[in-house]
């Protein structure tokens, strides 16, 4: 028998039996005692193994259990309290399966924004995430001969964006022509020799796999993801700001009066026959792809389906144009008549339409939420003097002119100073902050409620690529980067910017297929 009278932890005999417990361990849930302690105490007889039980107990008493995977070699530790969230994940998880209609707005989330619905926070953060996605991947840089692209495949895009528990495959990348009038939305390289000189990277195509489907989701769902823009709003002034049928860009729409801002739908629908990623518009590529999806898993007995467009910025302006059009297109019935629900999950967005265009969306049964910081400028934008705010005699009055805007759907509104880790000070870009709205989704819990983070979301997030935090948090600013600059080391031990793009991220080899089923 040998007893640990330093710790007056536990008492074991050489056959590694515990037969004492501390005070201080007697509480903890059998269940995590036993993933800790059982397999090696009842094990092990030598004197390490003995050392590393009473170091394992020691972890417990401190707050830690150790988990049973091995990780690269090495024993992984979690707290106590990783423990409690992710017994809250599943429960979530749980709930979502259950619930998930309403979470994406059947009821337009009536009684879930006040207080805040748990299971629509986390999955207002986990869509937010796929829109700050398209952040992370982008490339950004001038000295890049792939500047405008993302810099991983399609194949492996959630991986390398250490997202690998997303539960989604991407199944098409969007590509939009830059000749169109918002000039410093787009980037592009400095150099001659480039992979396109009229074509970005504006998102993706991405579908939940089994595994999320049946276990997570509640449902097979369809996320169309858009990019918007980092810090820069230069393409704010850029904005036309007139209004314009949507049947003007051969939209399917017999009512003239469902108009949208020129810019928005420029991009959408505009195209380049010269370049191979913007040989058709983001439209096209998009309907294609959608019908495709729908078509393989929309009569599905066994599994619902859902259609969820997600995007931050000028990406969630397209996120609503998309999805009105999808929904317009019809693209929302199986062959066998099963609607669809399409649900908008935007973020810091500006206003896209007129009074009838918001109209025209609630017919079509499409569900909006719309995420903003209160001190944001871009929602209030286009449309600063004749909105949804106006009084309605005067829009009636005015429904005609050609600036005369109206946001849609449900608006859930943040503010950055109710946040102890943010700088209270109100700068324009920062507001606008993608990760910041995900920190401060994380931290709302209703109206006039404390802010208390409710998943443990990392705050320094937030600095990814922004100077948002309080200094004595030591998070450096801008902190996020591509490790050297996309160089690597070809086989010959030189430096060079290794190719990126392959033909799968090119356009989907059948959407030529689907186009003509559509008409288009």
């Amino acid at each position: 028998m040998a007893t640990l009278p330093s710790h007056n932890l536990v008492t074991i005999n050489h056959n590694n039996f515990i037969t004492n417990h501390s005070s201080s361990f007697i509480n903890l849930p059998a269940r995590r005692f036993r993933l800790a302690t059982s397999t090696r105490a009842l094990s092990r007889t030598d004197e390490s193994s003995l050392s590393s039980v009473i170091s394992s107990i020691e972890r417990e008493r401190q707050g830690l259990v150790e988990e049973t995977e091995v990780i690269c070699g090495g024993e992984r530790w979690i707290t106590a309290e990783d423990f409690r969230r992710r017994d809250k994940k599943t429960e979530e998880e749980r709930k979502l399966r259950d619930t998930w209609r309403k979470i994406q707005g059947e009821d337009d989330w009536a009684g879930l924004m006040d207080p805040m619905d748990p299971v629509l926070r986390s999955e207002l953060i986990r869509y937010g995430e796929m829109a700050q996605a398209c952040y992370d991947a982008f490339d950004f840089d001038p000295s890049s001969k792939y500047t405008g692209t993302s810099r991983f495949s399609r194949h492996d895009f959630f991986d390398s964006l250490g997202m690998i528990d997303s539960g989604y495959e991407v199944a098409l990348y969007i590509y939009a022509t830059s000749n169109i009038n918002l000039p410093n939305f787009f980037s592009k390289s400095r150099w001659s020799k480039v992979w396109s000189k009229n074509a970005n990277w504006m998102g993706y195509v991405a579908v939940s796999d089994d595994e999320a489907t049946r276990h997570r989701l509640g449902r097979r769902d369809i996320a169309i993801a858009w990019r918007g823009t980092v810090t820069k709003l230069e393409w704010v002034a850029d904005l036309k700001d007139y209004l314009k049928p949507v049947s003007g860009n051969n939209l399917r729409c017999s009512d003239r009066a469902v108009k949208v801002e020129s810019g928005f739908l420029d991009l959408y629908t505009d195209k380049d026959t010269t370049c191979n990623f913007s040989r058709f518009s983001a439209r096209e590529q998009i309907l294609a792809e959608v019908k495709r999806l729908v078509e393989r898993y929309g009569d599905d007995e066994e599994e619902d389906l859902s259609i969820t467009v997600t995007g931050h910025s000028l990406g969630g302006a397209l996120a609503i144009l998309s999805a009105y059009d999808v929904a317009e297109m019809g693209l929302n019935r199986s062959k066998r008549g099963k609607v669809i629900p399409v649900t908008v999950m935007s973020y810091g967005g500006p206003r896209v339409g007129n009074v009838r265009f918001k109209e025209r969306m609630e017919e079509l049964g499409v569900k909006v939420m719309r995420v903003v910081n209160v001190h944001d400028v871009v929602p209030k934008s286009p449309g600063l003097f004749l909105n949804e705010s106006a009084p309605h005699a005067l829009m009636k009055i005015a429904e005609g002119l050609p600036w005369c805007y109206c946001h849609v759907g449900e608006e859930l509104v943040l503010d950055h100073q109710n946040s102890p880790f943010l700088k209270p000070s109100v700068d324009i870009s920062t507001a606008h902050n993608l990760e910041a709205m995900l920190h401060l989704l994380d931290g709302y819990h209703g109206k006039g409620e404390r802010f208390m983070l409710a998943s443990g979301r990392d705050p320094a997030l937030v600095n990814k690529a922004s100077d948002f935090l309080k200094e004595h948090h030591q998070v450096p600013p801008f902190w996020r980067q591509d490790a050297n600059k996309g160089m690597v080391r070809n086989s010959e031990g030189r430096w060079t910017q290794a190719e990126r793009l392959r033909s799968e991220d090119h356009h989907s080899p059948d959407i030529h297929h689907h186009l003509s089923q559509l008409c288009l």
